[in-house]
């Protein structure tokens, strides 16, 4: 997902944006969305998205090769698989 940059906002938008940046709560009207009373069906965590930390890793060519065969997001799959291996591990103490 891209981030979105205020410099591409009209000025007629930045004006509405300033405009609802300052409404209390109070002033929204919500009378055309319903209250959601039945939560049985939500899903928790469905947009969570760990912090991630850039570092540079040394590893054999060979896995390398082997992870890119399938195209794109060959890191992703590098670190499903280290996660899963964590996993696996437990928690182990040193």
């Amino acid at each position: 997902m891209k981030k979105v940059n205020s410099k591409n906002y009209s000025a007629a938008q930045m004006k509405m944006l300033n405009k609802l940046a300052k409404m209390q709560d109070s002033e929204i009207d919500f009378s055309d969305i319903p209250e959601q009373l039945d939560w049985s069906n939500a899903k928790r965590g469905l947009f969570y998205k760990p912090v991630k930390q850039q570092l540079t890793l040394r590893l054999d060519a060979d896995l390398i090769d082997w992870f890119k065969k399938n195209g794109s997001g060959y890191q992703t799959r590098i670190n499903t698989a280290l996660r899963d291996y964590v996993k696996k591990q437990g928690r182990k103490s040193a």
